[in-house]
């Protein structure tokens, strides 16, 4: 078996710390296989509908099963008389940054110990050794950079190479290679200034109470106050962040993989074994990946999966695009999958998310782009940011018009939700502020299961 769930190995699932039921878990290794056992319980289950929801990137176990308790607590008292819900956690390999937080979601010891600022705390750093075993001595010698924050470009260029390794990025064939983002292979000392404006820019959103970041781009205008600290000790923050967007550009990865790969095949194995059973799918951030590209796997004319909500999706607007408005020969990687599904493809999208406003088209844009790191262009831009974008008659509303009239029955639909998703400190901004009543309202109103 690939990399487990956290490094700390399977769980198989249980009601621990889930208020509702019942409620299993499909826990799946990087490469998409699943615990057996997890699938049997979910086989198992009594339910006219199963609400199954994928967590994203920056997560370990515990703190996706508090996710999912958070979330689905207002369900039972949603649904009408005639459905009975059943409750399905997926659990993927991920890791989490414990100095980022989620708002009203921490516990005492969840978060980094104060005072650490660059430096790598110790909750990171295990997270970092499950996530990259093996590659102890390179964790060592960034953990040692971010400390000492010498100011001094071979600092920066070995912490460069160092991450690149990590990665899985050949500096000798980076440049050459279209699919490396170039946040792996422009040079170093820029990286990190684009990324620490990026982070003061982020910074200033959340301190403003609004979690918005201003300015369309990654660089520039930083705006009185926003400026980096001079001389190169004052990049150090956005050489963590290059740390951070190295797990992320995994991540990606793997997200696509565990969703086409073991989530959809799955859902289909669980489905012509309980053909009356609706699947509601639901994913955040990079669990919106997961169960997108497990559409992939749904036979021509089957219609298990009755409704799709992707909550701050960490993928591209243009996904389901059958044309690419910059590349007319081009769809997107999704291109026509919202027709698998029996109702509409949902997608929450909030101004307020700085993880997708600003660093997602930073580690997304890839190497020989002409605009370069610095430049901004759409094509890089988040479903969750902005929602569905190229595809013709997806309609766009508000969170109380789809609320008060719902959303349509079938197809793609974008529903700001800005105005409850809108909380949450630097860097992230509102990202993971998904745990609210209206948004489960509007996984309900999707799924036709309301009263």
């Amino acid at each position: 078996m690939a990399d487990v769930v956290g490094g700390f190995g399977f769980r198989t699932g249980n009601a621990a710390g889930i208020g509702v039921g019942p409620y299993a878990e499909l826990t799946f290794d990087s490469e998409g296989d699943v615990d057996r056992a997890t699938q049997g319980a979910v086989a198992r289950m009594e339910a006219t509908d199963v609400l199954v929801f994928a967590h994203g990137w920056n997560s370990d176990r515990s703190t996706a099963v508090r996710l999912y308790d958070r979330f689905f607590a207002p369900f039972p008292a949603l649904v009408g008389p005639g459905v009975r819900l059943g409750y399905v956690g997926v659990v993927w390999p991920s890791m989490r940054f414990s100095d980022e937080p989620i708002p009203d979601f921490e516990v005492v010891g969840a978060l980094a110990e104060p005072g650490h600022g660059c430096a790598l705390d110790r909750l990171t750093r295990q997270a970092l050794e499950g996530f990259w075993p093996g590659r102890r001595a390179e964790l060592d010698r960034l953990a040692e950079l971010l400390a000492e924050q010498p100011e001094s470009a071979a600092a920066f260029i070995e912490f460069g190479a160092l991450v690149r390794e990590l990665a899985g990025v050949d500096a000798v064939h980076a440049v050459a290679a279209p699919a490396i983002p170039a946040i792996f292979t422009d040079d170093v000392l820029e990286v990190c200034r684009v990324l620490s404006r990026a982070l003061a820019r982020a910074g200033a959103g959340a301190a403003s109470g609004s979690g918005a970041v201003a300015g369309s781009g990654a660089s520039g205008g930083e705006g009185p106050g926003l400026t980096v600290g001079a001389g190169l000790g004052g990049l150090w923050g956005g050489a963590k962040e290059l740390l951070r967007q190295a797990t992320y550009y995994k991540m990606k990865k793997r997200a696509g993989v565990v969703g086409e790969r073991g989530l959809g095949p799955v859902l289909a194995e669980l489905a012509a074994g309980r053909p009356a059973m609706r699947f509601h799918l639901i994913g955040h951030s990079f669990g919106a990946r997961v169960v997108s590209f497990s559409l992939r796997a749904v036979p021509d004319g089957a219609r298990y999966v009755r409704s799709v909500t992707l909550l701050q999706g960490a993928f591209s607007h243009y996904a389901f695009a059958d044309r690419l408005p910059h590349d007319k020969g081009r769809g997107g990687a999704l291109r026509g999958l919202h027709r698998k599904v029996d109702g509409p493809v949902v997608a929450c999208h909030s101004p307020h998310d700085s993880a997708l406003k600003v660093f997602y088209p930073l580690a997304s844009r890839m190497a020989g782009d002409s605009a370069g790191l610095l430049g901004f262009d759409e094509r890089w831009g988040a479903i969750g940011h902005d929602g569905v974008q190229a595809v013709p008659g997806a309609p766009r509303l508000s969170l109380d018009t789809a609320l008060r009239e719902g959303v349509p029955a079938a197809g793609c639909v974008s529903v700001d939700a800005g105005s409850v998703v809108r909380r949450g400190g630097a860097p992230s901004g509102a990202h993971s502020d998904i745990c609210h009543e209206e948004l489960a309202r509007v996984v309900v109103a999707a799924g036709r299961m309301g009263r």
